[in-house]
């Protein structure tokens, strides 16, 4: 029961610890990326690491709202003969 107890409070504990944030930094020794071609100044890591809006764009969910009438399709032909 004791080992158990002191099992969950080790585990609690590594557990908490793993929220914790900080700012990103490149590892040491290493650098960022270069900067993009015509980039004014090199993007920061917050920056590099948030998506585009061509990467993720957003979702449409929009159901059809108005119920209309198709119009007719003058290329939706039976199949025929073809000679």
């Amino acid at each position: 029961m004791r080992i158990r107890l002191i099992a969950a409070t080790a585990l609690l504990g590594a557990i908490a610890g793993c929220g914790s944030q900080a700012e990103l930094q490149p590892a040491p020794g290493d650098a960022l990326p270069v900067a993009p071609r015509g980039a004014l100044r090199q993007p920061s890591p917050e920056e590099l690491l948030t998506a585009s809006k061509q990467a993720r764009p957003q979702r449409s969910d929009e159901l059809l709202t108005n119920s209309e009438t198709r119009r007719t399709d003058e290329f939706d032909l039976p199949p025929g003969n073809v000679n």
